[in-house]
């Protein structure tokens, strides 16, 4: 633990030269002035949103000020909801948990009919404003004069299907229950809005932000497009969020300096671009976007060539926390073969990943691989009693358990029986698609909610290795370090992952610069020991950054050489990194080749 926190939970970006407007009424006077510099007898005003944006409220406030002659809902040219439902329903499933990657498109999720009957009104107007706005309000016209996206980050999103406030796309299903809601949203309303807004990205005008309620705020697309170009060419940090959870613990409260009289925090989430957002600092105002903006508009100079050859504009590392330090075990669990998520679930690779002890008590400790001698048969006949019959699954039985400390590296390539247990913070490394982990045990216990957390014992018995077994597993993937090299003041050393992994992890120890470089591909680190260090571009090619421990920092391809150094309140201490990239040999071949099977 550490005495006072220098952790920022709200990392900025500033951003100069562009003005942003700040509540409605300054919003609403920036696209009257739009209007009427155009002097233009029509005036088509499209406000594109993304799912979990409260357009009637965004429709309501702007038709107040632009007085539009015409205002269309897109929701309302939407299908039915028994036929939308009809259409995502193979990609939703009976799964309680999972889903499968729709590759389904916006438009299908609209009325034919509906639309053309919205369009040809919209034509016969002449004169005037016409307001348009929703999800998929750019198809009922394609070439407005004004395009507005509203954009929303998914962690919002997440807690706005907590409170109620937002249903499924197109679907006023607010009453059902979180889990499916977000597995939808994960697995269809995410997915189909992603491909609809990047054909929209470079003909955006304007960029919406009402992630705070009653706190909106807009920016030109010109200067959201200069601060992601800015962002591209510098280390920087993704806005963290944190969330309790049954097992979960009270360092990242310390640590992180987290609302004290929360019960607990089990997740802290630091860099998953998938979910988490970007601040920019627009003069006196921060605009949020969602990360992903950056992903899919800068995919080459984030991630490399290499790595946007393997998989695209995804973003392909995730680093989170997981504290149980005075809270409970996490669900023992497994995480499936590549082949097995790309048949049974769409993606293209799987959660190969690492428990790296940011902290740990001494009598911490994982369980990790099974015991010499175990028996499938038994294993899965109790788990299956535990879960039908309530009876106590004992997993010291069948799976090894060993004491663990701070700084150990724990490998988990997919396919191996684990979980951390109570006292110990750990940073999860690991491969992005993190919602596919098959619970087999959960220790008897309720979610926050009072319910029994889902088990997935049909998925996880199909991809359980029963060859990892305890000397297996001492010999191939727990806290295998090698050293790599030296040089003044610092020391270099390869901490995993597994060999079948295409993520690469090295840990440097440093009391003075240590060199770094890209070599084209995409760094994520996080400040593993040291109160604090600085990120320096030896050619003066980016400002000085400063990260504070446990911070977590990408450093994009285009970057190319950096040092990194002990500053301020990390003088005179050995701080330390870890550093996690591609491996670009496997890059090509992540995506496609069944590397776990």
């Amino acid at each position: 633990m550490i005495n006072t926190s220098n952790y920022d939970k709200y990392p900025e970006i500033k951003v100069e030269g562009h003005a942003c407007a700040a509540g409605w009424d300054a919003i609403a006077q920036t696209v009257v002035q739009r209007i009427n510099d155009s002097s233009q007898t029509r005036t088509v005003v499209v406000v594109e949103c993304y799912h979990g944006v409260d357009s009637p409220e965004v429709m309501a406030r702007l038709a107040a000020a632009l007085r539009p002659v015409l205002t269309v809902d897109a929701h309302a040219t939407f299908k039915a909801e028994q036929q939308i439902n009809e259409f995502v329903q193979d990609f939703v499933t009976d799964d309680p948990v999972f889903g499968y990657m729709a590759p389904l498109p916006l438009q299908g999720f609209f009325d034919e009919q509906k639309q053309q009957a919205a369009q040809a009104e919209i034509a016969a107007v002449t004169q005037g404003v016409v307001l348009l706005v929703g999800a998929g309000a750019s198809f009922l016209a394609p070439a407005p004069d004004v395009l507005i996206y509203a954009d929303m980050p998914r962690w919002e999103i997440q807690l706005r299907f907590r409170r109620g406030e937002v249903g499924s796309l197109g679907v006023p299903n607010r009453q059902e229950g979180f889990a499916y809601l977000y597995k939808r949203a994960f697995f269809v309303d995410w997915r189909v809005c992603d491909r609809h807004k990047k054909t929209l990205m470079d003909r955006w005008d304007y960029v919406l932000d009402t992630t705070v309620p009653a706190t909106p705020k807009l920016v030109t697309a010109d200067g959201l497009r200069a601060a992601l170009r800015e962002t591209v060419a510098r280390p920087f940090r993704v806005v963290p969020f944190f969330d309790p959870g049954p097992w979960g613990g009270q360092w990242l409260k310390e640590v992180c300096d987290l609302d004290r009289s929360e019960q607990n925090f089990a997740w802290g989430f630091d860099c998953v671009p998938e979910e988490n957002s970007l601040l920019y600092r627009f003069g006196e105002h921060a605009v949020e976007v969602p990360a992903l903006d950056l992903v899919f508009s800068h995919p080459r100079e984030l991630l490399g060539e290499e790595v946007f050859a393997a998989f695209g504009d995804e973003f392909p590392i995730r680093f989170d926390f997981l504290d149980t330090m005075e809270g409970g075990n996490l669900s023992l669990q497994v995480h499936p073969l590549t082949a097995y998520i790309r048949e049974k679930f769409g993606m293209p690779y799987t959660q190969d990943e690492s428990y790296y002890m940011l902290d740990a008590k001494s009598d911490a400790f994982v369980y990790l691989g099974l015991k010499e001698g175990v028996v499938p048969e038994r294993m899965m006949q109790e788990l299956e009693a535990a879960q039908t019959q309530g009876q106590h699954f004992e997993a010291e039985n069948h799976v090894e358990k060993w004491p663990i400390k701070k700084h150990d590296h724990v490998l988990i390539p997919a396919g191996t029986v684990h979980c951390s247990g109570a006292n110990s913070v750990v940073l999860e490394i690991s491969a992005t698609p993190y919602i596919f982990t098959f619970k087999l045990w959960d220790w008897n216990r309720m979610g926050l909610d009072g319910k029994p957390r889902p088990i997935s014992l049909a998925h996880g018995k199909q991809v359980i290795q029963w060859d990892r077994t305890t000397e297996w597993t001492r010999e191939n993937i727990l806290s295998r370090v090698e050293p790599l090299g030296q040089g003044d003041g610092w020391r270099e050393e390869r901490t995993g992952l597994d060999k079948t992994s295409f993520i690469e992890t090295r840990r440097h120890w440093f009391s003075k610069a240590v060199p770094h470089h890209t070599h084209g591909v995409v760094n994520v680190l996080n400040l593993v020991e040291g109160r604090e260090a600085v990120v320096e571009s030896p050619t003066n090619a980016f400002a000085p950054f400063v990260v504070h421990y446990a911070e977590t920092f990408i450093v994009p391809a285009a970057v190319g050489a950096y040092t990194i150094r002990p500053c301020g309140a990390g003088l005179g201490q050995e701080c330390a990194t870890l550093k996690a990239s591609v491996r670009t040999p496997l890059a090509f071949n992540a995506k496609y080749a069944n590397l776990n099977n």
